[in-house]
């Protein structure tokens, strides 16, 4: 698998080289589907023109990237073209890793299931081959770096790739098994912005699992692991934060990140539900709001692992596409990680329900959000109430695919244990229903 993976690897580093080059990689970069006022690269120019100047780059309302950022491009600002291609291989790689480890446990797991007799014989049709799994790495691989979103989000040059790159990678410790880097990369991707504390959950359930430890809060080995996990991952964030202060030299980062991430005062039109919405809102209901819309992220993550505490990957999986969906500036790129997974769960599609309907949505969203944009901003026919609709459109296609996947995963799991064709008491076929 290596050939076909190196071959992919150049034709991605192509197709990027090539548009870096042409007359449409201004354009990309103005964007504000592919971009947003965190992430944005003009923004980080601006901040390290600051900097050179001896400037805190915070001391404006211009640049909200975390120090870290701004001081990895003051030394490699003339190789960023470089530093973005070489991000999103690094997450295809990883990508590519973590999927292949993932399928070798799903097969183990089967395998011993088999033995165990565990399955019922109407469903062994459920069951996944090994040679059905071997493409699936290089077609997620495939699917990060020839999607379209995310060669849009490098050719803009926008940090959410570095995002990217440090998921996937916090991705691939944690199947590996490595509790230390997982927690530390975990801290890095919270440190960069705060939403992926959330996969604090999928990693612990993880490792819990991956050592035996039964989630029983009367257990003590389960306290142990859970706060030796906890630790590292606080102590990292501590120690990247106080790097950050030694940077920079005073906490102004803090508010400027963080702050507006969570308060959201620039209200650029972007692919998220948040900036419409407040633009429209009265100033005495702003921050009731605001804790409604950013609580949503973070109230999923319970009942999801409560339901799927034996199946962290996925739960992982299902965290990481709420983020993309409901986080304060989405783009694109966020989009398009979440999206690479779908080719390892290939096998649920026989469950899916909605699968053509939501791809029409999305590919007729990503057509439209430009053609709505000039017709909003240059060609005045139409107003913001057209672009935010399309927003919502893609939002609940979005949405839709996720709880798709979602049913179509616990039907697959009920089927491999009740069987595949039920029945209910008087002879007549069952419908699963999702509640």
């Amino acid at each position: 698998m290596a050939a076909p993976l190196t071959l992919l690897l150049i034709v991605a580093v192509t197709i990027r080289a090539v548009l870096f080059r042409s007359s449409l990689a201004d354009l990309i970069s103005e964007r504000v589907e592919v971009v947003s006022p965190l992430n944005a690269w003009k923004r980080v120019v601006e901040g390290l023109a600051l900097l050179d100047l001896g400037v805190s780059p915070y001391s404006g309302d211009v640049f909200h990237e975390t120090p870290l950022i701004i001081y990895l491009f003051h030394f490699l600002v003339d190789y960023a073209e470089i530093v973005f291609v070489v991000a999103d291989g690094i997450t295809a790689v990883a990508l590519y890793l973590s999927v292949q480890i993932y399928n070798k446990n799903v097969f183990r797991k089967q395998k011993y299931a088999l033995e165990a007799d565990r399955y019922p014989a109407d469903c062994l049709e459920l069951l996944r081959s090994p040679k059905e799994m071997f493409y699936i790495p290089l077609k997620v691989a495939m699917f990060y770096l020839l999607n379209p979103f995310t060669i849009l989000s490098c050719v803009a040059k926008s940090t959410c790739g570095l995002n990217n790159a440090v998921i996937a990678l916090f991705i691939l410790c944690t199947l590996k098994g490595s509790a230390m880097m997982s927690g530390i990369l975990l801290a890095l991707a919270t440190y960069q912005s705060i939403y992926p504390l959330t996969l604090f959950a999928p990693a612990l359930l993880f490792f819990l699992q991956r050592l035996y430890i039964p989630v029983n809060l009367r257990r003590s080995s389960f306290w142990c692991f859970v706060l030796q996990y906890a630790f590292v991952y606080v102590g990292s964030l501590v120690v990247i934060t106080g790097l950050s202060f030694f940077l920079l030299g005073s906490w102004d980062f803090i508010p400027s990140v963080y702050g507006f991430i969570f308060s959201v005062p620039d209200l650029t039109p972007n692919i998220g539900l948040f900036w419409y919405f407040f633009a429209e809102m009265f100033e005495h209901f702003r921050l009731f709001f605001i804790c409604v819309f950013q609580i949503n992220i973070f109230f999923y993550t319970l009942p999801l692992a409560i339901k799927l505490r034996e199946h962290p990957v996925f739960l992982m999986f299902m965290q990481i596409a709420i983020i993309s969906i409901f986080k304060s500036y989405p783009t694109v790129g966020d989009v398009a990680l979440y999206m690479a997974f779908l080719p390892a769960w290939n096998h649920l599609y026989r469950f899916l329900r909605n699968i053509f309907l939501v791809s029409c949505v999305l590919l007729a969203c990503s057509a439209l959000f430009p053609v709505l944009w000039h017709l909003w901003i240059y060609a005045g026919s139409a107003n913001s109430n057209f672009y935010y609709a399309i927003t919502l459109l893609f939002n609940f296609g979005q949405i839709l695919l996720v709880s798709d996947y979602f049913y179509a995963y616990l039907r697959r799991e009920h089927h491999l244990t009740h069987g595949l064709y039920l029945k209910k008491k008087d002879g007549t076929e069952a419908t699963l229903v999702l509640k």
